[in-house]
């Protein structure tokens, strides 16, 4: 069986970082484990061809080529997920899909012309589809009824189907699940609340399979919270810390965990010695009120920005997740939000606006109060809501923009990271030195450049600079990379601005039309 893996296109988000792929001479982010992880499960006698629409199109050959087209998506890529299946049946190809997308919403993905729904996790769905073939069937929908796999089954991911080179990060996956509850979140719809781990061996053979295909540098760690599972993760950084020492430190990991990541001093320094440097924190709102009412109890059990300020000390540069919009939210929720960053020293603040994720509480909550709108929404950070909020949703959209753009000013950008990294714990681990690329030469050219010389920035890019060297040089280089990161965010708060004025107006524009079809009372 010859098998073609798609992998559409993501629309510009927070986390494209089109301009520092540009400076390093990469395409894509990261790459789709998802299909990788599919392509491990399949029969190994098949074939297979994998093309990330995000680094290249596909070729007249590889269409010819196929037999059987497997496409996998999350919501965000939602519209060339579709346009692919589409053109996949205008050339009579068999096509099937599976990831977060269809599995939501598998009547999408049907009524696009899909043949095969290979719903929920592939561990259990993809030996049924293979079945399904065999029996010489020619279409169906597979699902595992309630059933989460056993992950230590689960094979080492095809990373040699991978065109290595056009990516900034490779990713790995330790476990499925999450312990909490969040009203808003589909992580444990999709995969449950108890978090299910692979086994140390097992996750460090899939960090040689990428040590010996020659990949040197970043790894995410895809995990929607690496530390559910306490106990397994850290019986994992025991034994990743001595592997990675003997090998020279190869890797640079970081990851998603939840806040309570603070409360365990063991654990961040086990993460720090295995060669950690970051991680992603859901805070989503600094108003206990809201975080109480979505059910986000971790986030308020202790003082939020003593644990944010724990975790840099620990040695760990701090990304944090935002959102706008929650039920009872008081007017200025964007005001607490930059304040909440300022305070903390936070320099990378995603926001996004709320969104009802198909089959979440929320979700249903909102359905049953009549607020749920029509449209399902795409799950893009800059999407307006999908519901009607309890404070008009305009205000709401304008102080996002508002928010947003504070925080990436230049200026207080550089000021966030430098105090970011003024209190950062320096790393313990020492990898060799190795002399910088062409391409990163020419990176730091154009930083210094733009930042150094260019820009009204110049004189606090110097000052900070030089002080980082006196004060905290042992984070230095992570330091100048972060610094780079206005380049993305200076055309991004701008694509952020013009797509929620656009919508307004297109919403305004609707609720005319709206006024005007009502008949008038007497």
């Amino acid at each position: 069986m010859r098998i073609l893996l798609l992998y559409p296109l993501f629309p510009k988000t927070f986390w494209s970082f089109d301009k520092i792929l540009e400076l390093i001479n990469r395409q894509v982010l990261l790459p789709p484990l998802g299909l990788l992880t599919v392509a491990g499960i399949l029969p190994q006698e098949w074939e297979f061809k994998l093309v990330d629409r995000n680094i290249r199109p596909i070729t007249e050959a590889e269409w010819e080529w196929a037999e059987i087209v497997i496409v996998s998506a999350m919501i965000v890529q939602k519209e060339d997920f579709i346009n692919q299946i589409q053109e996949a049946k205008r050339r009579g190809k068999q096509v099937a899909v599976g990831g977060p997308y269809p599995t939501s919403l598998p009547e999408e993905a049907e009524a696009a012309g899909a043949d095969y729904l290979i719903l929920d996790e592939g561990e259990i769905t993809l030996p049924m589809f293979v079945a399904a073939l065999e029996r010489g069937e020619s279409q169906g929908t597979f699902r595992a009824d309630g059933a989460k796999p056993d992950v230590t089954t689960t094979p080492i991911p095809r990373y040699d189907l991978l065109e290595l080179q056009a990516y900034d990060s490779m990713s790995v996956q330790f476990s499925r699940g999450c312990p909490f509850e969040c009203e808003f979140c589909d992580i444990i719809i999709l995969y449950g609340r108890k978090p299910r781990t692979k086994t140390p061996q097992q996750l460090l053979a899939e960090l040689q399979f990428l040590y010996d295909l020659g990949w040197r540098g970043s790894i995410f760690m895809v995990d929607d919270n690496f530390i559910g599972n306490k106990r397994n993760v850290k019986l994992l950084l025991k034994e990743l810390k001595v592997w990675m020492a003997e090998r020279q430190y190869p890797f640079r990991f970081n990851t998603e965990a939840s806040v309570d990541l603070a409360q365990d001093p063991e654990l961040m320094e086990l993460m720090v010695q295995a060669n950690f440097n970051s991680v992603f924190l859901g805070i989503e709102t600094p108003d206990p009120d809201s975080l109480e009412l979505t059910k986000k109890f971790q986030n308020t059990r202790n003082s939020l920005v003593e644990s944010v300020q724990a975790i840099n000390r620990a040695g760990l540069r701090i990304m944090a997740g935002f959102i706008m919009g929650f039920d009872g939210e008081k007017k200025g929720a964007g005001d607490r939000i930059i304040e909440f960053v300022e305070q903390t020293s936070i320099p990378t603040a995603v926001f996004g606006l709320l969104q009802a994720l198909p089959h979440t509480a929320l979700w249903y909550r909102l359905e049953k109060e009549g607020r749920l709108h029509k449209q399902k929404g795409d799950g893009n950070q800059f999407a307006l809501m999908n519901f009607t909020p309890t404070r008009p949703a305009e205000e709401i959209a304008r102080e996002y923009v508002l928010a947003f753009c504070t925080l990436y000013e230049p200026e207080r950008f550089l000021d966030r990271v430098y105090r970011h990294f003024l209190t950062l714990g320096p790393s313990p681990n020492k990898a060799p030195f190795k002399l910088l690329t062409k391409t990163e030469l020419r990176a730091l050219g154009i930083i210094f450049w733009r930042q150094g010389f260019k820009r009204s920035t110049r004189w606090k890019f110097w000052h900070h600079l030089f002080s980082m060297l006196k004060r905290n040089p042992q984070v230095f280089t992570h330091y100048l990379t972060v610094c780079a990161h206005i380049e993305h965010f200076m055309e991004y708060r701008q694509i952020v601005r013009e797509q929620i004025e656009s919508q307004l107006a297109e919403s305004q524009v609707t609720e005319a039309s709206s006024k005007k079809l009502v008949p008038s009372s007497f």
